[in-house]
């Protein structure tokens, strides 16, 4: 009878078989925050308080008036200390009926940048009775009902990564620039042209140098102007026959087209602009045998724009050992950062022919 009224909290591997191995993702889910179904909520044990960001809250349009003033500071890894605009206490359901669980959470607004809308810290997961597992990427708790489960989700976790990798960029080159001044040019750099029939193909060398060597350099950059990549179709890739990756795709695992997404007006534009750029750079191609079919994601830059990325989740699930294990691969692309060993730069669609070569 008392095992019946409190039920053992546990977890198997079979907690964490729908995970793609190896990762080390943040604990990511969703959850319903008053009327509202929130995403990109974080679950940090770490943290001592419920945090809702400012724009979150502004989306939600809750009164500001309703805020409770506060006076307590909130102290960041570094020592930095965030006043917060205040408290606000909602309801929050979460797990799936019947094994689910409402109530009354207070959470301290913050209007600072982040990438989650919320962090869901200790004063909510003990009122819970919550246990988590990072491995599992899974909470249970217990309901009147049994225990209950909320799942995190992997591809949730890397986007609020990546945004979180260039929102430190930008903090960080904005700290850099106040602290030192720029360096000034030794010399005043003299444009040249490589091909007079194409005026618009320049570079620009130095001046300190003598006349002569300065035509000498001239008559060498003349003579390999071809090792320029004037745009992108300059850049066709690498021969086939000096390399080529071929995917490692099981013939025992059958191919998996995904349903179609759709995806709001701002996005399809921005979807259908990429795609034009790397049409036109000829790095991709339209293919008519979708055996494989991979859904575009579109993920929000710090700056504004829009990086286009590609779903390879199922695809990935068949290639055991690939080098790749995310579900993403990486193809390169347009004002792409310099990779990560976390997520690898911009990511691109990926089409293999039918033989799995790319």
């Amino acid at each position: 009878m008392s095992q019946i009224n409190n039920p053992v909290i546990g977890f198997s591997e079979d907690d964490a078989r729908r995970l793609h191995h190896p990762y080390d993702d943040a604990l990511v889910v969703s959850l319903q925050i008053g009327d509202y179904n929130m995403h990109r909520v974080l679950v940090d044990n770490g943290s001592s308080a419920d945090i809702l960001y400012y724009p979150a809250f502004q989306q939600m349009r809750i009164d500001r008036e309703r805020l409770t003033p506060t006076n307590a500071p909130l102290v960041g890894f570094g020592g930095t200390k965030v006043f917060p605009l205040g408290a606000i206490t909602v309801a929050v359901t979460t797990g799936d009926y019947p094994q689910q669980i409402t109530k009354e959470v207070t959470f301290l607004v913050v209007d600072c940048s982040s990438a989650y809308n919320v962090i869901l810290g200790r004063p909510t997961l003990n009122s819970w009775k919550a246990i988590t597992s990072t491995y599992h990427l899974m909470i249970k708790f217990l309901t009147e009902y049994g225990v209950g489960e909320l799942r995190g989700n992997q591809i949730a976790a890397q986007e609020c990564y990546i945004a979180m990798l260039e929102m430190e960029d930008q903090q960080q080159t904005m700290c850099i620039g106040k602290q030192r001044a720029l360096a000034e040019p030794v010399e005043e750099p003299e444009e040249v042209r490589l091909d007079d029939r194409r005026p618009e193909r320049t570079t620009k060398i130095g001046t300190l140098a003598s006349w002569l060597v300065r035509q000498t350099i001239t008559t060498f950059l003349r003579d390999n102007q071809d090792v320029f990549a004037w745009s992108h179709k300059d850049m066709p890739g690498i021969d086939p026959l000096v390399m080529v990756h071929k995917l490692n795709v099981s013939p025992s695992f059958p191919p998996i087209r995904q349903k179609k997404r759709v995806f709001a007006q701002e996005r399809d534009k921005a979807i259908a602009e990429e795609v034009r750029k790397l049409l036109e750079a000829g790095f991709i191609r339209e293919v008519y045998y979708p055996d494989w079919l991979a859904n575009v994601i579109i993920v929000k830059k710090a700056n504004g724009n829009w990086r286009m990325c590609v779903d390879f989740t199922d695809l990935n699930k068949a290639c055991p050992k690939d080098s790749y294990p995310l579900p993403w691969i990486y193809l390169g692309g347009f004002n792409c950062k310099t990779p990560t060993p976390k997520l690898y730069g911009s990511f691109l669609r990926l089409q293999p022919d039918q033989d799995g070569q790319i």
